[in-house]
């Protein structure tokens, strides 16, 4: 056994053993571990985004456990065990790949990605492309996974132009909804502004959900600048005037 089997082994072992011997370990559920699932995914990303390399390979960990966690309870109740999992994604992989592990040719990354998508209708006997989208999903990722999603099948530009045209477009109706004082109708188009910004972020390559979210990293760093400034008195800050404040914000930004 090599050391990567023997450390899964270990793993096994020991959530087992804290189901049954740990209190706090043996009353989760499925349901109760959403919420850690979801926390160790966005500290995982974290890690990435600040390209912290020994604390991705602890938050790896911690992913990894929720799935044994999940598994194991899984197995107490008959229905799978962690080998299924792993059984279920290699022949996925397997299956989706046909340009590895067979004879089909593609001739760059956007085919496999648009091979892989209709490999999931197929397979999964999906009513649309559209389909398999978590609902739970932040909606910039939600909006960037349904445009590639409609883009394999040919449902896209060609070229910038017209993503840049759109986006005027757009831009253009939320102005006319402002002026008109609807407000149903603003927010109708500000949300059309957004589909068309997630749109123009992937003919650059550029996931819109990472963007925004280390663009939030960005502006706390820099508000927090701000705040140390006023030993952290919102008071101060408040009665302080928006030029002096945004004076603060540039030497943020300097310092950068």
């Amino acid at each position: 056994m090599n050391k990567s089997a023997e450390g899964i082994e270990r793993l096994l072992n020991i959530m087992k053993r804290l189901r049954s011997e740990c209190p706090w370990d043996a009353k989760q559920t499925h349901q109760s571990l959403k919420q850690y699932l979801l926390e160790e995914t966005y500290e995982t990303l974290e890690a990435v985004d600040s390209e912290d390399w020994d604390s991705l390979a602890s938050e790896l960990g911690d992913l990894l456990l929720q799935i044994v966690f999940h598994s194991e309870i899984a197995s107490e109740s008959g229905r799978f065990d962690f080998s299924e999992v792993i059984s279920c994604i290699s022949e996925k992989l397997i299956k989706r790949h046909p340009h590895v592990f067979g004879n089909k040719k593609v001739h760059n990354a956007r085919e496999v990605q648009d091979n892989w998508e209709h490999s999931k209708v197929i397979d999964e006997k999906r009513q649309s492309i559209l389909s398999g989208i978590p609902k739970a999903a932040p909606s910039l990722l939600q909006a960037q996974r349904l445009q590639d999603k409609a883009a394999a099948v040919g449902f896209e530009w060609d070229s910038i132009q017209p993503v840049l045209e759109k986006f005027e477009e757009e831009w253009n109706e939320f102005k006319n909804a402002l002026d008109s004082g609807d407000q149903n109708a603003t927010e109708k188009e500000f949300g059309d502004i957004l589909f068309s910004i997630v749109n123009l972020s992937r003919y650059f390559n550029i996931c819109a959900e990472d963007a925004l979210r280390l663009t939030n990293k960005k502006f706390v760093r820099r508000f927090q600048y701000i705040e140390r400034q006023y030993n952290y008195d919102p008071k101060a800050m408040k009665n302080e005037s928006l030029e002096q404040l945004d004076k603060h914000w540039i030497d943020a930004k300097k310092l950068e």
